[in-house]
């Protein structure tokens, strides 16, 4: 169709197969790092959403919306703003020190996302593990944005283990 409007086709038949819907597969994402330092002093930090502009090196993080316990629980809204990108995320469980669990509710090519991080002793430290699941907004697109996301989030965990916990 010329013009650059909608352009929709149909196909008649009778077979079957041709009946199939293709849905986006989920992309998963698991991740394990080890840090020098309790989970007590691991979850201060790592839940601590404003705080993450000082060691996560991902630009500015601000709380639109305190969550229970304040101001960063169950509820709170984080947006991450960096390099011109805004993303909105939603605490949906905080259990200190173990267990947070959060979704993107904006700016990203994702949906049906879910976000889950454990802290557990390990030795004298901790051993946190980050699991992220979502599909693709964009067909086609869910191996390359879950590499970019994978990246990131490797990239924040290596700054967490690297933090200065005495501070």
């Amino acid at each position: 169709m010329r013009g650059g409007g909608p352009c929709h086709a149909f196909l008649l038949t009778s077979d079957p197969r041709a009946l199939r819907v293709s849905f986006p597969p989920m992309q998963r994402i698991e991740l394990v790092q080890e840090i020098p330092a309790p989970p007590d002093r691991v979850w201060a930090v790592y839940t601590d959403h404003e705080g993450w502009q000082r060691w996560a090196g991902i630009g500015e993080v601000v709380l639109r919306q305190q969550g229970y316990p304040p101001p960063n629980g169950l509820g709170a809204i984080r947006v991450i703003r960096h390099s011109g990108t805004a993303v909105e995320e939603e605490i949906t469980a905080f259990e200190p020190p173990k267990r947070m669990t959060y979704r993107l509710i904006a700016g990203a090519p994702i949906r049906e996302h879910r976000g889950e991080v454990r802290l557990e002793p390990s030795g004298s430290g901790t051993r946190l593990s980050w699991n992220v699941e979502f599909k693709a907004l964009i067909p086609g697109t869910g191996p390359l944005v879950r590499w970019v996301v994978e990246r990131m989030l490797r990239r924040i965990l290596t700054r967490l283990a690297d933090y200065d916990f005495s501070t």
